[in-house]
């Protein structure tokens, strides 16, 4: 395994078990596109380059299907897992935040949602926060105007508002920890940097590396541009690092997709046999950078 890899993959075993949540990076990023169900020992076997022992997999496994996030089928004695309607649901919005993001176009106004207490506020607020609305108050919701409403916060008192003002201004810097997110993204670039340098010299990489720096990339940079509410240009500081930390991202992504491809065609396995090619949504993803 090369140094900048190396790096990035002993400052995971120093954080917090991440375990569940590599789980759905690799199924979102690389097992969705290709049918959407695995054997459990596909993933025993990317968790080894890891150094997770398989005992961690196997509960993090079972968590994520207790609380919904998969559902388990078995052939045999074999093992196959593929997204529940709670983690697809979660993928799917989660792609075009991660893929393909389409920044609201600024018109000088936002959406503003009341949330009342009623038993559906948790799942509004989740909702919301996932669909890139902020909160500078309990119960109150901002986003700039023309961003869709998830149907979880339909029954909402939506107003809108001019944001042209100071008073707009305040309610933007209030909503969204945009010092926060850009830390993180400058975090992000740290981190991945060495590895983009690595790369541009044209060194290679094996399989089993290529698909372990894919998926820690993704793993990395969704737990950043997730938090971003993609605002438009015109909103964000002049030096906002998100548009470098996605540039350094999809070439990362770019260099190392087809050669962690191969990895799936050798270790991937479904109930019927190797995992079916990935379909040309896979090759349009980062197209816009």
């Amino acid at each position: 395994m090369p140094q900048p890899l190396a790096r990035i993959v002993e400052q995971l075993k120093r954080e917090p078990s991440r375990t569940g949540s590599i789980v759905i990076t690799v199924f979102g990023d690389a097992i969705v596109p290709r049918g959407g169900s695995v054997w459990l020992g596909t993933l025993l076997e990317f968790f080894k380059a890891l150094d997770i022992d398989s005992g961690v997999v196997r509960t993090a496994m079972s968590r994520l299907a207790i609380d919904g996030w998969l559902e388990r089928h078995k052939v045999g004695r074999n093992s196959f897992y593929r997204l529940a309607g709670k983690g697809r649901h979660t993928f799917d919005a989660a792609t075009l935040h991660i893929y393909d993001p389409r920044p609201a176009e600024w018109t000088g106004r936002f959406e503003l949602l009341l949330i009342g207490n009623g038993e559906d506020r948790d799942a509004s607020r989740e909702a919301l926060k996932n669909a890139g609305f902020g909160s500078p108050l309990p119960g109150v919701w901002v986003a700039p105007s023309g961003v869709p409403i998830p149907e979880e916060a339909a029954s909402a008192i939506r107003l809108e508002v001019s944001a042209e003002d100071d008073s707009g201004r305040r309610l933007l810097s209030e909503s969204w920890p945009l010092a926060r997110t850009a830390d993180a993204y400058l975090k992000f670039m740290k981190t991945f940097e060495p590895l983009r340098r690595w790369l541009s010299r044209r060194e290679r990489l094996s399989d089993t590396d290529a698909f372990t720096a894919r998926i820690l990339l993704i793993h990395h940079y969704r737990r950043v541009v997730l938090r971003d509410p993609l605002l438009p240009m015109a909103l964000l500081p002049a030096d906002w690092p998100g548009r470098a930390a996605r540039e350094l991202c999809a070439e990362i992504y770019r260099g190392v997709l087809p050669a962690s491809e191969q990895w799936l065609d050798r270790h991937g396995v479904n109930p019927g046999g190797p995992l079916p090619a990935a379909g040309e949504e896979l090759a349009r993803r980062f197209s816009d950078t």
